[in-house]
């Protein structure tokens, strides 16, 4: 199922990857790029029934789950560019970008920005353009990474980075976690109309067995606990969980991510 078409014809698709792992194809029915190819064996398959071009890879960190496929896919395609965060620690990275580069992929017709979001891992980055956030394990539908190498302070800011960006910009993250995140969300904000609402949406998506992403940035703002750390709402659950008052929205957010970590 394409999920959503950008301009000049080109589609993203995601290719199923692990138990719950999109590894996202952006294509023009020619040419393909896709982003974290944990397992290369997908994406060959895709590539083969829809007569694709590999012509390039996008990294934003480097877990095995995003990166396993890098070594396969470049030994079936020679020379094939491959993106990441620069540090010289991910095999197989032939050109490293960092906060504030253009990345330009003139194959497709596509410009990115590229935006460094460490939190989840020190090294992570995430690639903005067109109206489209591909944001690896940092932002996901309802929830936030879990902090693997950064702080509380370093994911909030890069969260907020991230909310910084257009509303109407499509939030395409790596993992099918919507369900289990939206479950969380409601413990912290129960009273939510707009959650619970999303929350009906994504049951029955899954229940047709179809992908809850990409989702928006202004519905991200509506119902993701993660994202709205300045609320009341959400600040009243954090201090009840841990039974005393919070300074600032970083304690607030700390608090619900490590709520999230033992839910």
């Amino acid at each position: 199922m394409t999920t959503n078409v950008l301009p000049h014809g080109i589609s993203i698709f995601p290719i199923e990857a692990f138990s719950d792992n999109y590894i996202w194809c952006i294509h023009n029915n020619e040419q393909a790029i896709v982003v974290d190819p944990g397992d290369a064996e997908p994406v060959l398959s895709f590539l083969k029934s829809e007569n694709l071009h590999l012509a390039a890879v996008l990294i934003t960190h480097h877990h095995h789950d995003h990166t396993g496929g890098i070594a396969k896919l470049v030994s079936a395609n020679p020379g094939l560019p491959v993106i990441g965060p620069r540090g010289g620690h991910i095999r197989g990275i032939t050109k490293s970008v960092s906060q504030g580069d253009t990345l330009q992929l003139p194959v497709l017709d596509l410009e990115f920005q590229v935006m460094e979001v460490p939190g989840h891992t020190l090294d992570h980055i995430a690639f903005f353009g067109h109206n489209v956030l591909f944001c690896g394990d940092t932002l996901f539908s309802a929830g936030c990474g879990r902090l693997f190498e950064g702080s509380p302070e370093q994911m909030l800011h890069s969260l907020n980075k991230l909310k910084r960006l257009p509303d109407n910009t499509l939030v395409y993250c790596t993992h099918e976690y919507t369900q289990s995140n939206v479950r969380f969300a409601l413990e912290v904000e129960p009273e939510n109309q707009n959650l619970q609402n999303y929350s009906s949406w994504v049951d029955k998506k899954r229940e047709m067995g179809m992908p809850t992403l990409p989702s928006n940035l202004a519905e991200q703002k509506q119902i993701n606990p993660f994202l709205r750390s300045h609320e009341l709402s959400v600040q009243t659950a954090a201090e009840a969980y841990c039974e005393k008052n919070m300074g600032d929205d970083v304690a607030v957010f700390a608090a619900v991510r490590r709520w999230k970590d033992e839910f």
